[in-house]
């Protein structure tokens, strides 16, 4: 009997080993926007089920919505460098001139209007440029939206003349200074402030992407989308979803690879995608509430990318002064964006 029970105890004590060893980890990211827009549903909780199943349910991710672990869209990055959330969404441009590298990616017509496309050419960006700016945490994707069109009340913009005097809401400084460029009213704020600040009247628009339109109820809140024409967005906006680095540090190895396996090139055009997806459905609910769909003409296009190059030329000037090339980092982030377009087609 004695054997017996030395070999059921032996046992006992590996499974008990084996199970230690497999620790349970659960990660608690957040981000600022309704669950039902673009990212979250084709991104945030896809890429959320995926690391459960990597990790054969030792990993378990909450994804928690509307800020509801606490604190402000812009204060996101910093929420997760100091452990009050595992990860988020973060947008950088909410905390203008603390990440001016990452302004280079959203200079006027620069990206695509694919955010897949504009997304590849992000994380190549990031890898080459931006790390040491996000050093205080773990960057797992960064990745750009779609293209970025004018809603507002009213009738659609159909001149440069037409921005006179209009309060525009905008999302960073590269768009605050190309909306001021044509003789707008710009007006910096989060995404999440733009319905009520419409409701209320403090801005008769804004620029945002097709895929936000449904989750803030532009349908009822403005009357017209106004696009430029071309396969270059009027503007864009760079993310990153990013973790808590003591947190992934302290992952046993094989869960660091379950992140890793979901992080980089491959993680950052599926963000992108996701936004392309939720373009394509953004603009079907505008139409089908009857708002004006409209495009600028190429020769009012050419008029504001003229203005969008002088926006450049300053923000070259600007960060140049503060011991950055700005010039540099604009020819980087287009060479990003063309070399990205070259292998659009190719398996990644």
């Amino acid at each position: 009997m004695f054997p017996f029970k030395s070999a059921a105890l032996a046992a006992l004590l590996g499974l008990t080993a084996t199970q230690s060893l497999a620790q349970e980890v659960t990660l608690r990211f957040q981000h600022f926007v309704s669950p039902k827009s673009a990212n979250p549903t084709y991104f945030i909780t896809p890429w959320a089920e995926k690391v459960e199943k990597d990790s054969g349910g030792r990993i378990k991710v909450e994804i928690y919505p509307f800020m509801q672990l606490g604190g402000k869209a812009p204060s996101q990055y910093d929420l997760i460098r100091d452990g009050a959330i595992d990860g988020g969404w973060v947008i950088p441009g909410y905390q203008p001139g603390r990440f001016p590298e990452a302004e280079a990616m959203e200079m006027p017509f620069l990206v695509t209007k694919s955010a897949e496309e504009a997304s590849k050419a992000a994380w190549l960006f990031t890898q080459k440029h931006l790390m040491d700016d996000f050093k205080d945490v773990h960057v797992i994707a960064a990745h750009m939206h779609g293209r970025g069109l004018v809603h507002k009340k009213g009738a659609a913009v159909t001149s440069v003349e037409d921005f006179a005097g209009l309060k525009l809401r905008g999302p960073s400084r590269p768009a605050t200074l190309l909306l001021k460029k044509l003789g707008a009213t710009p007006i910096g704020m989060p995404v999440p402030a733009f319905p009520e600040a419409l409701s209320k009247g403090v801005v008769d628009g804004g620029v945002i992407t097709w895929e936000m339109s449904p989750s803030l109820k532009l349908d009822e809140l403005t009357d017209s989308h106004t696009d430029v024409a071309g396969d270059k967005s009027l503007y864009n906006l760079y993310f990153i979803w990013a973790m808590n680095k003591d947190k992934y540090e302290s992952l046993p190895d094989d869960l660091k690879a379950v992140i890793d396996a979901n992080s980089g090139f491959f993680a950052s055009a599926w963000a992108g995608r996701a936004h392309d997806t939720g373009d394509k459905v953004g603009k079907e609910v505008m139409t089908a509430a009857g708002n004006e769909i409209a495009a600028l003409n190429e020769a009012e296009t050419d008029r504001i990318k003229a203005l969008g190059d002088e926006v450049i030329a300053e923000w070259i000037t600007d960060v140049s002064r503060k011991g950055l090339d700005g010039a540099a980092l604009i020819d980087d982030a287009r060479a990003a964006v063309q070399v990205t377009r070259d292998v659009s087609g190719r398996d990644y």
